[in-house]
């Protein structure tokens, strides 16, 4: 955690050898993005963990996030695992065992959000999903900014879950997915992907719907963000202070935005990740990456990698926004995050002669499928069963962590 910058020039002052530094001197603070997280390693949801991992990000004030309207944040925002009895007992609907949290920003016309639950409810079906609810989420907007208000969107819950006799087992699944995993629940998942992906096209073609963006859509992850100081984000959402919110993994960010401007929809986390710094090489990642989508293919997907397509939404979005798109790609079809991570991030392997070779030769493989997105970059992700998080090759964007004598884990940079 760091302390903002100050914008008042100093004098030079010596390194620890005594030396001055010009220009610039080593014990000025500097940061990017805040990212941080809190576990519990036992896996017991409870509300101190969300509590506290709001508290870490409120304390991740730097140099960015607001500019000349102080009551604007670039953006910042909370992922959670899906806190099931808090949503039991504030939705209007019997929740059945399994099933899925959509975090949906909305227009704000409510004849707009009706088309739009329409389209959606018809795409879901297509993929055997049906909506149980909608909720609309409780938000404060007393604090914020006039840019922040003048596009704040409508923010929506939707619950969804399977069709009886959907069969989702047998349409998503394949011969060589992981025998331990429940046909059933990646059947589930991988339905939920590709009907997301469909709705995002589909509702283009809404006329008034420019605000819609589906910030998450999960069977074991919600997430809660926008055009916000870390600050504000408790303040904004209600029940991140409620006791009954409780979860055993929080992940949070507060945004400096620098290759793009803040906006409700480029506030972290995203869909699977937050993330620290920056992509140098985003332009050739999304390019290759496009190149190579029509060698996709995939058992379980079959026709419905054409709905996927182009994996990259936009390509004028934040460069933590593309690799999102490419770590769910990625996830959905059978790697789990460690893997994921360390094939788009991969350590500087080739003449480390201190590398084992399994590790190496991992490294090498992956090399010829995906080119590495390469820059100073700390990624986080949680994919609904565990936390994994990566360093870029050259230790830029340093990430410190601490167990607690409790076993909960609390990370942050």
């Amino acid at each position: 955690m760091t302390k903002p910058r100050s914008t008042t020039p100093e004098p030079d002052r010596p390194d620890s050898a005594g030396h001055e530094e010009g220009l610039a001197s080593v014990t000025d603070d500097r940061s990017n993005c805040g990212i941080g997280g809190v576990v519990d390693l036992d896996g017991e949801p409870t509300h101190d963990t969300v509590a506290d991992a709001v508290e870490l990000l409120e304390n991740l004030e730097h140099r960015g996030t607001t500019g000349a309207e102080e009551d604007t944040g670039d953006g910042a925002g909370i992922m959670v695992a899906r806190p099931d009895a808090f949503f039991r007992d504030v939705v209007d609907a019997d929740l059945p065992a399994e099933y899925a949290v959509g975090s949906v920003f909305m227009p704000t016309e409510p004849s707009v959000q009706a088309r739009i639950h329409d389209v959606i409810a018809e795409v879901l079906s297509v993929y055997g999903l049906e909506v149980l609810a909608w909720r609309d989420v409780p938000t404060d907007n007393a604090d914020l900014g006039t840019t922040a208000l003048d596009s704040e969107p409508h923010v929506s819950q939707l619950f969804v879950a399977p069709v009886e006799g959907a069969g989702l087992a047998e349409r998503f699944t394949a011969p060589d997915d992981d025998p331990d995993a429940d046909p059933a629940l990646l059947g589930f998942d991988r339905a939920l992907y590709a009907a997301r992906r469909e709705i995002e096209n589909a509702v283009t073609d809404v006329d008034g719907a420019g605000r819609f963006y589906v910030c998450s859509l999960d069977r074991q992850r919600v997430v809660y963000k926008g055009l916000l100081k870390g600050s504000q984000l408790a303040g904004y959402y209600p029940d991140l202070a409620d006791d009954r919110f409780a979860s055993h993994v929080a992940l949070v960010h507060a945004r400096f935005s620098t290759n793009t401007l803040g906006a409700w929809h480029l506030a972290h986390p995203y869909r699977n990740i937050v993330h620290n710094g920056e992509f140098n090489t985003i332009r050739g990642n999304v390019n290759w990456m496009r190149a190579r989508e029509n060698d996709l293919e995939h058992p379980a997907f079959g026709a419905e990698l054409e709905t996927i397509k182009p994996v990259i939404d936009d390509p004028n979005q934040s460069d933590t926004a593309s690799v999102d798109n490419a770590t769910e790609l990625l996830l959905q079809t059978g790697r789990d995050l460690p893997h994921v991570l360390r094939m788009l991030v991969p350590e500087a392997f080739r003449d480390d002669e201190l590398m084992d070779e399994a590790r190496a030769d991992f490294y090498d493989y992956h090399a010829s499928l995906v080119e590495p997105w390469d820059g100073p970059a700390l990624v986080i992700g949680f994919d609904g069963e565990r936390v994994a998080g990566v360093l870029d090759r050259n230790g830029l964007r340093p990430c410190r962590y601490e167990v607690t004598t409790e076993n909960r884990l609390v990370v942050g940079s």
